[in-house]
């Protein structure tokens, strides 16, 4: 039951608190569209895709008009590529298949073109890996993830190895964007199969035919409610941001359970996600700030960024029996205008970020470093963050941009969503040897829990 004063509250957040439903994703299952015919595959894929998400983005569009509630990107996510492309030499008509029928649908990414490998690659896997940069610098609306780690498995370093080379050849590709196509990729740890945010979005194996997932963004909202507890205990602020992540949840249950009657789809998870945006007053670091801090990065920012991700995560479990995704917290550099102020004054370094995804929900992301740092010193980030998320059980990625041409101190620009993001400095010392091994990480004990 939606009550009256639900109604208003949920009207004063979106006209006054920046509250919005980041992202309408329907997951589509390909499986069925597997062929050693490379056309016959394409033809399949681009048809199921554009038969089924054929309503998606008008139904988005009426439920904004009818509730009011603003929804930001329709998008789509599908099966890992690299699980029906196993038949066929080369996948990027696949890619480039995907990306049609992105354009055809009307949304604003489709994500999937994906490699699960984190206990070793296929010969598809390596494939698709390979092919990532080309993929990325010719289609638009494409993006691409790979999880290269798991709790059960260890870290598989061979495809961490392949990844920061095909991140700087990405980067390469799409210098004359500032590296945007780096900007639609992902490497995860412990990945989940129900995530609706872009680039890590894909429609996991364990998941049925399709479903609806929503994504939910309000720090605004949560920054206003914490103005109103100034000075007040932490165990305040908790209380506090567990019912204000309720109350927006209850907003992503609505749409979602509308878009799936609606697109006649299961309804999948609502992933209520603190995502900020370049605007002023939707950021994550200013409600860090808002506890008493005086710039994000300073000593206690992990401190309060914990607090936030776990009562965000309990308001949420409250609100919805189908909580998932990634819910709680994001830290992308580019797309929060206090995380880009901090970096720029110095206060938010690599290594400080490092930290802090060990306690937020997902981990390094929308991060430009240097154009020269090399491929093995991004591999040897991918790793350090695996790790993190390996020994802790959870999900963590690094989404990363070495910016072409640029250094410490410049900037690159991507617009929209994706913001501007200060250039910020990664360590001298080189990990070219740690990376050259190869092999796997093997998974730690606490993965021994059958």
């Amino acid at each position: 039951m939606i009550h009256t004063s639900e109604i208003l509250d949920t009207l004063r957040m979106i006209d006054r608190e920046k509250l919005d439903v980041r992202t309408i994703t329907m997951g589509i299952s390909l499986f069925s569209c597997v062929s050693d015919d490379v056309g016959v595959l394409c033809r399949r894929v681009y048809d199921r895709i554009t038969r089924k998400a054929e309503r998606l983005v008008a139904v988005g569009e009426e439920i904004e008009r009818e509730f009011g509630v603003p929804i930001v990107n329709k998008r789509i996510s599908v099966t890992p590529a690299a699980l029906i492309s196993g038949a066929i030499n080369d996948p990027l008509p696949l890619a480039r298949a995907l990306d049609d029928a992105a354009a055809q649908t009307g949304v604003d990414f489709i994500g999937g073109y994906t490699a699960l490998v984190q206990k070793g690659m296929t010969t598809a896997d390596r494939r698709l890996i390979e092919s990532i940069p080309e993929a990325l610098s010719t289609t638009r609306f494409l993006c691409s993830s790979v999880n290269v780690a798991s709790t059960r498995a260890g870290i598989d370093m061979d495809a961490v190895a392949l990844l920061g080379q095909a991140i700087k050849k990405t980067a390469e590709l799409t210098k004359s964007t500032d590296g945007l196509g780096c900007a639609k990729f992902v490497a995860f740890a412990n990945a989940v199969e129900d995530n609706p945010f872009m680039a890590g979005a894909f429609h996991g194996p364990g998941e049925g035919d399709a479903a609806i997932s929503v994504g939910v963004s309000g720090p605004g909202v949560v920054k206003s409610a914490l103005e109103n507890v100034r000075g007040e205990p932490f165990d305040v602020v908790a209380e506090t941001v567990k019912r204000t992540a309720f109350r927006i949840t209850r907003v992503g249950q609505l749409v979602a359970r509308e878009a799936s009657r609606r697109l006649e789809t299961p309804f999948g998870i609502v992933d209520l996600s603190l995502a900020p945006t370049p605007a002023v007053g939707d950021s994550v670091a200013e409600i860090l700030e808002e506890m008493g801090l005086e710039v994000c990065g300073t000593h206690g920012t992990t401190a309060a960024l914990a607090l936030l991700n776990d009562a965000v995560k309990k308001g949420g479990v409250m609100a919805s029996s189908h909580v998932g995704g990634l819910s709680g917290a994001f830290i992308p550099v580019s797309e929060d205008v206090g995380m880009i102020r901090a970096a720029e004054k110095g206060a938010l370094t690599l290594d400080k970020l490092e930290a802090m995804t060990c306690v937020c929900s997902v981990g390094l992301d929308m991060i430009a470093v240097p154009g020269d740092t090399s491929a093995e010193t991004i591999s040897a980030i991918i790793a350090d963050e695996a790790a993190i998320g390996v020994i802790n059980n959870k999900t963590t990625a690094v989404r990363i941009i070495p910016a072409p041409g640029k250094g410490v101190g410049d900037s690159v620009e991507f617009g929209g969503l994706l913001g501007r993001a200060p250039v910020m400095p990664v360590h001298n010392f080189s990990s070219e040897s740690f990376i050259r091994r190869g092999g796997r990480i093997p998974a730690p004990l606490n993965s021994l829990k059958n």
